[in-house]
């Protein structure tokens, strides 16, 4: 550095800017690499300054409980109270989810898919949940109408709900109307909701229609049941809805992006949204070991069937985690 330069040293930046700039690296890179550079960026990244928001969702789903246990204890008491977002897969018990509810005061986004939590917990948890405005309970198959209506009541502030089920998941189940009924009756600020693939009756879907009167996106792809009358829909002109048809993809070209979107709505006529839419007694080093060892697992192909796509092939900009 020239004497006199304008420009401050790296291990000079404050922690808060570091934070800001390590964000735009990996989750690995975080841990393992930038904590060995010097002390000033050991600092930043064992505070509160890059993990407001917490993303471990990808990483997360090739890894043991136990293992995912251990990374979120240690990332969210890093994140000292401050936490806003977070999204993991594959939570497997009662205790890691009361952990996070108790770090939930300033949370405002949180997305659980594919994880084993049920009724019960919500229940305990869903009063410390009350800051949140964006939640994520797709693929969790011990969930159901109990939970969802206890966060309804709980959750005020919930605009987005994404309750997408693999249909294999719900194969056994005779209807998931109840859930339809608990979401009309408890979320009547909710603007965007995604329940593709539910067993949900059109007498479900009307309700939520017409009890979330702030509703400007409706997903019920895969919802076989559902016959929406056009006159009724066009009463709500600022809904788009997607589905219920998703069509297959094999009369596609070989070099086309292949998915179980629809290119076409089954509600086209009504100008609906269609296509591709979108630190305590651990112990770092081994936990960090077992990152490293799970960062290059092979990806469980039948549990992206859902949500792997590419939003902006539709033409309208789905609600992104705040």
């Amino acid at each position: 550095m020239e004497e006199g330069s304008s420009f401050r040293k790296w291990d000079e930046l404050i922690p808060d800017a570091l934070g800001i700039i390590f964000k735009n690296l990996s989750l690995c890179e975080v841990l393992t690499v930038v904590p060995r550079v010097c002390k000033s960026w050991t600092r930043a990244v064992t505070g509160p300054y890059c993990w407001q928001e917490i993303d471990i969702e990808e990483w997360s789903r090739n890894c043991k409980p136990e293992t995912i246990d251990r990374m979120l204890r240690l990332l969210i008491t890093r994140s000292c109270g401050s936490l806003r977002k977070l999204s993991v897969s594959g939570l497997a018990n009662d205790q890691i989810m009361i952990f996070i509810a108790n770090h939930a005061q300033s949370l405002r986004t949180l997305r659980l898919p594919r994880s084993e939590i049920n009724n019960s917990i919500m229940e305990k948890t869903a009063t410390m949940l009350s800051t949140i405005t964006f939640l994520d309970l797709s693929y969790c198959i011990n969930i159901g109408a109990q939970a969802l209506e206890t966060i309804g009541k709980n959750c005020k502030s919930l605009t987005t709900l994404r309750r997408v089920m693999h249909p294999l998941e719900v194969i056994n189940k005779l209807s998931q109307d109840d859930e339809a009924l608990a979401i009309a009756s408890t979320m009547p600020r909710l603007e965007h909701l995604e329940i593709a693939y539910l067993l949900v009756s059109t007498y479900g879907i009307i309700k939520i229609i017409e009890n979330c009167k702030h509703l400007e996106l409706l997903d019920v792809r895969g919802c076989w049941n559902v016959i929406l009358d056009e006159k009724f829909v066009k009463a709500f002109p600022k809904l788009k809805v997607v589905g219920p048809l998703v069509l297959d993809c094999y009369d596609m070209n070989v070099g086309d992006n292949c998915s179980d979107y629809s290119s076409s709505s089954g509600y086209l006529a009504w100008d609906f949204v269609a296509g591709d839419v979108d630190d305590g007694d651990i112990d770092d080093d081994e936990m960090l070991d077992d990152f490293s060892e799970d960062e290059h697992s092979i990806e469980d192909v039948e549990m992206w069937f859902y949500d792997d796509v590419n939003a902006l092939d539709a033409g309208y900009d789905w609600p992104q985690s705040p």
